[in-house]
């Protein structure tokens, strides 16, 4: 289920949300342990961009150049803001974003992003006017070359359906938090996989805590040597997706490396797939 994109991305993407000041000592950490992804967001109440740019600084200065590394940033709606909104909110949607981006070139210090998303629809259930005019400065940021992939967030199955029918330049990445119990998003999964677009998921962990406590999952990781936490991450691999993760610990760090060091039977695959409940 890899879409045809896929090669172009990392296989493992590191995530920054939640870090505060430790942000840039952790995107060193990451890099160093072996992440080449690295995804944040122009949004101050959760991310602090400024610091995973001031981590590039240094990684460049130790001889990782910028294109090495695959950064990901996102646009978010100014209701996902609190009172730090990094652009005008009486402007004009295109205008904000547009602002939006160009500080996130400049908090990362970089000229291109290789991938950028809208970080969530305006409306519900569907698509509403906010969105198409959002969606349309993106694709000018996709034509300009300084954004390299584009895509959409925390998005439904109806959504994206919509914007990929109707959009002049389709998505590109989609970034969903999966649940297990409803299917791990396997409509917006298998949506992606016949569309060609590239499928991220996050909080596979977090929001999967049953899964890492599930009889099967812990007989699998035994009878591999790896832990429950590298079984889900793998099975999200094999299942299509680009797994993020924000762990703190530089332990972790190196065991998700080792993700990609193995794999699962198709029987292992069916247990996961399904898995509703404990």
């Amino acid at each position: 289920m890899i879409a045809d994109n896929s090669e172009k991305f990392p296989s493992f993407i590191y995530g920054t949300a939640w870090k505060r000041d430790a942000t840039a000592e952790l995107v060193n950490t990451a890099v160093s342990s072996g992440f080449s992804g690295i995804d944040t967001a122009n949004q101050p109440r959760h991310y602090q961009e400024h610091l995973v740019g001031e981590a590039l600084l240094k990684l460049a200065s130790e001889g990782i150049d910028r294109e090495e590394l695959f950064i990901q940033s996102k646009f978010t709606p100014a209701d996902g803001h609190d009172h730090r909104i990094p652009y005008d909110p009486s402007a004009d949607l295109s205008t904000q974003v547009k602002q939006s981006f160009e500080g996130s070139l400049k908090n990362l210090r970089t000229d291109y992003l290789d991938s950028y998303l809208l970080h969530g629809p305006y409306s519900q259930p569907g698509l509403g006017n906010e969105d198409w005019e959002v969606w349309s400065a993106i694709e000018d940021l996709y034509k300009s070359g300084k954004a390299r992939f584009i895509g959409i967030s925390n998005v439904n199955i109806v959504q994206l359906q919509l914007l990929t029918k109707k959009a002049r330049i389709k998505p590109m990445v989609v970034q969903n938090r999966c649940f297990a119990s409803r299917g791990w998003d396997r409509a917006v999964r298998v949506f992606c996989r016949d569309n060609h677009i590239v499928y991220e998921g996050f909080s596979l962990l977090t929001a999967n805590s049953f899964v890492l406590q599930n009889p099967g999952v812990q007989k699998i990781a035994r009878e591999l040597g790896r832990s429950p936490e590298q079984v889900v991450f793998r099975f999200s691999m094999q299942a299509g997706m680009i797994p993020l993760t924000g762990t703190r610990s530089e332990g972790h760090m190196k065991e998700d490396m080792l993700v990609r060091d193995f794999k699962l039977d198709s029987n292992d695959l069916n247990l996961i797939e399904n898995l509703t409940c404990i």
